[in-house]
């Protein structure tokens, strides 16, 4: 019998800004290391709480600023590893980017539309995330 691996917690963001000409758009990653799209995400720092690691992450893969908004769905997966892992996702908003450059973990990153992310995002957990804000009223009346 092979030993219990620990739960791996992760958390993140579906990032939104709304874009007077194409709508509400989603801020994405392109990841090198695997060569896929994805929402921006990572696990969490020790003693961290869940609501800073996504803050952290998002801000760390994109050098965008976010606000929480509403907890979204959570994803449960077994990683790489073969180790169970959690991510728990936010619905975030925009407030402003800090310099940010092209490294290891994430070379690219995009604003898409709702439609682009069912074609673009490698997960269907992350497309699903996307189709789910994108059909919701924008607080406050704007994405």
């Amino acid at each position: 019998m092979s030993p219990t691996r620990p739960e791996v917690q992760a958390a993140g963001g579906v990032v939104t800004r709304n874009s007077a000409d194409r709508g509400p758009e989603f801020l994405v990653v392109h990841r090198p290391r695997y060569d896929d799209w994805s929402l921006p995400k990572g696990k969490l720092e020790p003693g961290e709480s869940i609501e800073d690691a996504a803050r952290r992450e998002v801000l760390e893969e994109t050098g965008m600023r976010v606000e929480l908004g509403d907890k979204l769905l959570t994803t449960e997966y077994v990683d790489r590893h073969g180790r169970p892992k959690v991510v728990h996702y936010w619905r975030m908003t925009a407030q402003g980017d800090t310099p940010w450059q092209p490294n290891e973990e994430v070379d690219e990153v995009r604003w898409i539309t709702g439609a682009e992310a069912a074609t673009l995002l490698s997960y269907e957990h992350d497309r699903r995330l996307i189709a789910t804000v994108d059909a919701e009223p924008a607080p406050g009346g704007t994405a």
